[in-house]
């Protein structure tokens, strides 16, 4: 024991040497070839991009300054690129704390200098750590650089962060001004890794989006590109974010008409913000959130305040229409949809790392919460139809949230498990979806006829007993205990709630076939009840049908025709007859009651049916589900209230019972 602790017996190990002279002092740029990941998070194919994005957000950072307006990259073969602005020029004077050196000569060369630190020379910038030029030259194999300053050219050459040339006056320019970086990644820092013009051309596309002063000319050997992207191309958009947010989305179907976009300049010279923003009926949507034109794929404190302005805005409109529901969204509830990009320009913003992945600056959570919360209420007050179902968009998902937290206690069934179908539905043989059809028919009667009639390849049929259960009222506990739901969930087979996977669809469309009388009215809106508040999704796809049954067959002299209701029957009666001609008219009780080839002929063949199909108009979301909830829902008043103020429209038709 005492061998352990150094005690009697224990042998001293074997120690190095460690004095002063083990101390090393890394000079110049050393330490970035030593340590590339401490600067630009490692040496892979990220990295690699991260030199271009550094030279690149140098020239951006004079465009938004005001200083240039046109920017130039072009890939050319070697793995060689180059970055040209027609900016001020970096300054070529000697510096006065090294007179000997350049001014360019100490900010490609020294780590920590630059001329974004006083604020003096930029009011915002990206590059506010002073490393990002001489980080490049340090990585770089070669890096030549052309500065047209005072109508005169200068040039210098460096190799791996040494200059290999003094600065050199080149003579005379008169019609060009700005600056130059010519750069090779160095082999031994990055291996045989190459740029990647896809990527650089989608890095010039995001900053001329970002800034809609400023134009890029996009340029690349055509030997480099390996699919679609353009050799050549001129990036300007003056529609700065709304032009990007459109790109992003392409043709989505969209919650609200037009995005919510604008910008805001912060008081006392503190910067401004940019915004647009929509939401996106189907899948998790997107932010892309950028700080002085730098991405910032982590988000930060901007996006934070972005969060806090949408949250707060629409509560406070829920609050303001007495909705009170509105008190369950939360910023998951909005965000899960929402397609946005964000971009603030700010002083001495703040960072996570060099590679900048996160805004860490405390001010702008609340600057920009400030900035957007008044426009926000403003936007939503301006136009209530569109405010409306934005609101009622975001409630959809609060509720199917809430839905899918209750559901967690029902247990999961294993994954491996045969699929159980229910006993009474008469299944098509085709496997795959496409092509097939379930109809959903009421009763064991209407079920046999339509089993009959239907195309056994491609066509399902499932009975349901009488009518379902009314989702709108019930409670989670009822929706699970349900057979009937059960039944036709199983039949689906995509499952519901947090369970839904539309993948995992059986058919490929879904027809509620009633009886054309009110209590197949009835169950039909029952049905398209269950659709809309537990299998949304497949309204939104347009798998939902209806169909149409006819109500009378008219028969007369060898001929037959069918009228869907009484004014079809009176209309046929006179153009489709003989004055005064015998005409036998039946009137269909039921489905069960028609004949399976009267069936199929009216309602189940694809070439002569009629379909309605069930659709959810994202402007008339908030509208559908006002009208769900005072039709369906749990206050019995609402109803009552309805018949009130509609019975004088309808035309009601005395029904024997």
């Amino acid at each position: 024991m005492n061998d352990l602790f150094g005690g009697k017996g224990a042998k001293a190990p074997a120690q190095a040497s460690y004095s002063a002279k083990d101390i090393e002092v890394l000079e110049g740029l050393e330490p970035v070839r030593r340590r590339p990941g401490m600067y630009i998070g490692g040496t892979d194919e990220n990295a690699l991009h991260h030199l271009a994005a550094e030279v690149l957000d140098n020239a951006m950072d004079e465009a938004v300054a005001g200083h240039a307006d046109r920017i130039e990259m072009s890939l050319e073969a070697g793995n060689v690129l180059v970055v040209r602005d027609n900016g001020r020029g970096i300054p070529v004077d000697p510096h006065p704390k090294f007179p000997k050196l350049s001014a360019l000569e100490v900010i490609l060369t020294t780590l920590h200098s630059g001329g974004k630190f006083s604020g003096k020379a930029y009011d915002t910038s990206g590059g506010l750590h002073g490393v990002g030029s001489s980080v490049v030259n340090a990585l770089s194999e070669t890096l030549q650089v052309e500065v047209a300053r005072d109508r005169t050219l200068f040039t210098q050459s460096y190799a791996r962060g040494k200059p290999t040339t003094k600065l050199k006056n080149a003579g005379a320019v008169h019609n060009r001004r700005g600056t130059t970086i010519r750069f090779k990644p160095d082999p031994e820092i990055f291996g045989n890794q190459q740029f990647s013009a896809t990527r650089l051309f989608k890095l010039c596309r995001s900053k001329a989006y970002l800034y809609r002063g400023v134009e890029i000319r996009w340029a690349c050997d055509p030997a480099l590109i390996k699919d679609d992207t353009p050799s050549n191309a001129t990036l300007h958009f003056p529609g700065g974010l709304l032009d990007f947010l459109a790109a992003a989305v392409e043709s989505q179907p969209t919650v609200i008409p037009a995005p919510w976009a604008g910008d805001v300049t912060f008081p006392k010279g503190a910067g401004r913000v940019e915004w647009a923003v929509t939401w996106v009926e189907r899948g998790d949507g997107f932010v892309h959130t950028y700080a002085n034109t730098i991405p910032t794929p982590q988000g930060g404190t901007h996006e934070a305040g972005l969060r806090s302005a949408l949250v707060k805005g629409l509560r406070a409109y829920g609050d303001l229409k007495k909705e009170k529901r509105a008190g369950n969204v939360t910023a998951e509830d909005i965000f899960g949809g929402l397609a946005g990009m964000l971009s603030v320009f700010i002083r001495d913003p703040q960072f996570q790392g060099q590679t900048k992945d996160k805004l860490t600056s405390p001010e702008a959570s609340k600057l920009v919460e400030a900035g957007l919360r008044d426009h926000f209420d403003h936007w939503l007050a301006g136009d209530p139809a569109t405010a409306d179902n934005l609101l009622a968009f975001a409630i959809e998902r609060a509720e199917e949230r809430i839905r899918r937290r209750e559901q967690k206690d029902t247990p999961r069934k294993t994954a491996t498990r045969r699929l159980r179908l229910p006993g009474k539905l008469a299944d098509c043989a085709r496997e795959s979806a496409e092509g097939t059809e379930l109809f959903l028919v009421e009763g064991d009667s209407a079920g046999g006829s339509a089993k009959q009639a239907r195309d056994r390849e491609t066509q399902a049929v499932l009975p349901l007993r009488g009518k379902i259960l009314n989702v709108a009222s019930a409670s989670a506990d009822k929706l699970r205990q349900n057979q009937e739901l059960k039944d036709l969930i199983e039949a689906l087979g995509c499952g519901a709630g947090d369970r839904f996977d539309i993948s995992r669809l059986r058919y490929g469309r879904i027809i509620i076939m009633t009886d054309a009388d009110v209590d197949g009215a009835h169950i039909a809106t029952l049905l398209m009840t269950f659709f809309y508040k537990e299998l949304p999704e497949l309204v939104r796809q347009g798998r939902v049908h209806l169909a149409r049954p006819p109500l009378y067959r008219l028969t007369a002299g060898g001929k037959t025709i069918y009228a869907m209701d009484d004014a079809e029957r009176e209309k046929l009666m006179k153009k489709a007859f003989k004055p005064n001609q015998k005409v036998e008219v039946s009137r269909f009780k039921g489905l069960g009651e028609m004949p399976a080839a009267s069936l199929k002929e009216t309602t189940m063949d694809p070439k002569r049916r009629t379909l309605l199909k069930v659709v959810l108009p994202p402007e008339e979301r908030a509208a559908t589900a006002e009208r769900v909830e005072e039709l369906m829902g749990r206050k019995a008043e609402l109803r009552f209230r309805f018949i009130q103020e509609n019975a004088a429209k309808l035309d009601l038709e005395e029904v024997d019972a």
